[in-house]
């Protein structure tokens, strides 16, 4: 875990990375965007007693539920792995920000965190307009219509990298989708390890066939069951939203 302490940082926030097609216009309208923040279900061998706790919703599948934040070069900058499945995203964020154990940042003042409607708009957050339309499939339907409506359209567009970067990381480590019976600590730190990886990758710009095809437009990745699409100003995706926090792993390292 020591390797995952060095790589998964914070990273200094660039409002114009030299990443080509990636919403540099979209960019220029959210400049306090200091990165994306959001959950995703990661697969686990649970034994039975603790199944109903980590069982994922609507499935017969268990999960862990993992916390991270990215920023816009699809780079890790924190994480929490190894709540249970049915934890509520907002909740493992609670605990995060209450644990003085959980390295957790708070964005600059005029900074904030991109964050989908299951968070709090409060200072450090921001979150789409509530009882809107604002997930990019609903615009594939229907076009944007009221103002509301058009600023959470823009807003998903560019908190999407959040999503594009676990699709990355679940279609590089299908050990993600389909994890091995070890212990629940061991499958913890095994999804640390392969976001960890992934930002290695990143930052040292390692030739990398995942991150090329993610760089070039009109490129569908698989993140788990879901399929998320992204190219250009087009990008959508749709993926389904589902602990004790001294089961949690936390990753992040201060910048003192």
């Amino acid at each position: 875990m020591e390797f995952a302490k060095e790589v998964i940082v914070p990273t200094s926030f660039n409002p114009n990375p030299n990443i080509p097609g990636h919403h540099k216009r979209l960019r220029q309208a959210f400049k306090g965007a200091f990165g994306a923040l959001d959950g995703t279900l990661i697969h686990a061998i649970v034994p039975v007693e603790k199944q109903h706790l980590y069982r994922g919703r609507g499935k017969g599948d268990c999960y862990q539920n993992v916390l991270a934040i990215c920023d816009f070069n699809m780079i890790f900058m924190f994480l929490v792995a190894g709540g249970e499945g049915v934890a509520h995203d907002s909740r493992i964020l609670s605990e995060s920000l209450t644990n003085t154990n959980a390295p957790f940042t708070f964005p600059p003042p005029d900074k904030y965190y991109l964050c989908d409607a299951a968070y709090a708009h409060t200072r450090g957050f921001m979150a789409p307009y509530r009882n809107v339309r604002y997930w990019l499939g609903d615009f594939r339907r229907r076009h944007a219509l009221t103002d509301k409506e058009k600023f959470n359209h823009a807003y998903e567009k560019i908190r999407n990298v959040i999503e594009l970067v676990y699709g990355v990381s679940k279609a590089r480590f299908p050990i993600l989708n389909k994890m091995a019976p070890f212990s629940l600590v061991t499958q913890r730190n095994i999804t640390i390890a392969c976001f960890a990886l992934h930002d290695f990758i990143r930052k040292e710009g390692l030739r990398d066939e995942i991150f090329d095809e993610y760089d070039h437009p009109n490129v569908g990745l698989q993140d788990g069951d879901e399929h998320v699409q992204h190219g250009g100003e087009n990008r959508e995706e749709e993926i389904p939203r589902h602990g004790s926090s001294a089961d949690r792993q936390f990753m992040r390292c201060d910048t003192r």
